[in-house]
């Protein structure tokens, strides 16, 4: 489920690019309609400042590779062990290299 939390903070990025009383383009406002980290990070505008952190830090790239294969059917996947679902956690939450930190960052 911490999955989601990637999702929502990537789709408040991709909003935060909406200006109040603006009417949405279609293109852009259907695409967000998907669970896949990696091209809401495209859709978002966050391409370039993702490669640029994961080049500039091992730490972050490692988390980043932990977190961006993601899915919303991971949920049901009973074969993750508890250790991968720990690594996964603390790939989003370290202190200075957590994804959600570099996605808070950009909302």
């Amino acid at each position: 489920m911490a999955g989601y939390a990637v999702e929502c903070g990537l789709k408040a990025c991709i909003a935060r690019r909406t200006r109040r009383y603006e009417f949405p383009d279609r293109q852009r406002w259907n695409q967000s309609y998907i669970h896949d980290l990696t091209r809401l990070v495209e859709i978002a505008g966050l391409r370039g400042a993702l490669i640029a952190e994961t080049a500039a830090s091992r730490a972050f790239s490692i988390n980043w590779g932990v977190v961006k294969d993601w899915s919303e059917e991971s949920r049901y996947d009973h074969t993750i062990t508890m250790a991968k679902a720990r690594d996964f956690y603390r790939a989003l939450t370290k202190q200075q290299t957590g994804v959600m930190r570099w996605v808070r960052r950009h909302w």
